[in-house]
């Protein structure tokens, strides 16, 4: 049973959950974006009968659904990440399982490059090898209406709330905290977060040491061990990468204003557009990472968040695009024979017509996970 200290945060279970499946079935937005998500850039031009058996097929599948781990497994995996997979992706691949023990729930830790995919590719992975799926932690930017916040929440989302005074923000990072230990240690269900707030917009994948500090200082009160955290706390590194961004270039814009101009007007539903334009577009080969779970002899949050950052860094797959980009930020042809011409070519064909600010930016993206691994190699 969940506390009701956590009602307000928790994925929906109950009542609440039957109420979200009918929400869903009459909202005409819900079947239109579904269809874009399978059918992807051909829509318009699929027939009605077709786009009519998908919605039958998405009914019949909400009809069979009463907790969120059915919805995960019958409508997010087998009708939708699967055809996002197969119609936006050159293929999936995924390694590292073997340290992960069925039955066990983790706290997961991952690199954050796209505002969906991250998580639901875990989930993918997790869910079809019979290791369970996780609940995910997502901020409350995201939840910009009853359709957004009901997908979330019947994918498992848990709400961070982020638009609020400091002093209560310190008190729901508390609860929060909270909940993620009951949940991985008591539920003994498994959770996924990511390294830190937002995307690695640049392509560099770092973990904020004060998710693990808050999660440590929810227990210590009750006398809580450091070690006993890590204990009841499994900590596993996940980190996912994408040969092509999708979002590459709405990333550089936003950071290139952040620093000429030292804001960036977001628009109300540019996090929306940006998670269907993750979902939709072409992102090459895909590679997910489980990496070893954490030694729980680790003395702090500082060394538990350098332990994440050098799984991630050692475990992020390197494309031809990431070697491309680093040989052409350092002047040099040192991984040259990881692509070829034509590779070349068409990595740098999608970027002209940019200013040099942002194509420079761009490069810089996609070379760090290459400078990142080769200084984790040094150490």
């Amino acid at each position: 049973m969940i506390s009701d200290e956590f009602k307000d945060i928790t994925p929906y279970s109950g009542d609440e959950l039957y109420e979200a499946i009918e929400r869903l079935k009459s909202n005409k937005s819900f079947i239109k974006s579904a269809s874009e998500m399978v059918f992807t850039d051909h829509f318009n031009l699929v027939s009605t009968v077709k786009k009519h058996a998908l919605q039958r097929k998405l009914f019949d599948a909400l009809d069979q659904v009463h907790t969120v781990d059915e919805f995960q497994a019958n409508v997010t995996s087998k009708i939708l990440i699967k055809q996002v997979l197969k119609n936006s992706t050159d293929g999936f691949t995924y390694e590292g399982l073997e340290h992960l023990k069925k039955g066990n729930a983790y706290f997961f830790f991952s690199n954050h490059r796209d505002i969906v995919l991250d998580c639901a590719l875990l989930n993918e992975v997790l869910g079809n090898e019979g290791y369970g799926y996780t609940e995910i932690a997502i901020g409350d930017n995201l939840l910009l209406n009853q359709l957004s916040k009901d997908l979330f929440k019947l994918n498992g989302g848990v709400t961070v709330k982020r638009s609020l005074p400091m002093r209560e923000k310190f008190h729901e990072s508390k609860k929060l905290s909270s909940y993620f230990y009951e949940t991985i240690a008591h539920r003994k269900k498994s959770m996924w977060v990511a390294q830190k707030s937002g995307r690695a917009k640049d392509g560099i994948d770092v973990t904020s040491p004060a998710i693990i500090k808050m999660l440590y200082m929810s227990q210590k009160s009750s006398g809580m061990s450091f070690h006993q955290l890590l204990e009841d706390c499994t900590i596993v590194p996940v980190a996912v990468s994408y040969q092509y961004d999708p979002c590459d270039i709405n990333k550089g814009r936003e950071t290139l204003s952040h620093y000429l101009k030292g804001f960036y007007n977001k628009k109300k539903y540019e996090d929306m557009i940006n998670v269907l334009r993750g979902i939709r577009k072409q992102k090459g080969h895909v590679h997910l990472y489980v990496g070893e779970p954490l030694d729980p002899g680790l003395t702090d949050h500082l060394a538990v968040a350098r332990e994440i950052d050098r799984q991630i860094h050692l475990g992020y797959k390197l494309w031809d695009t990431n070697y491309i980009a680093y040989d052409q930020v350092t002047g040099g042809n040192r991984f040259s024979a990881h692509y070829d011409e034509s590779a070349r070519e068409k990595f740098n064909d999608r970027y002209r017509g940019l200013t040099p600010e942002l194509r420079s930016f761009i490069m810089d993206s996609y070379a760090n996970p290459v400078k990142m691994y080769l200084k984790e190699l040094e150490h």
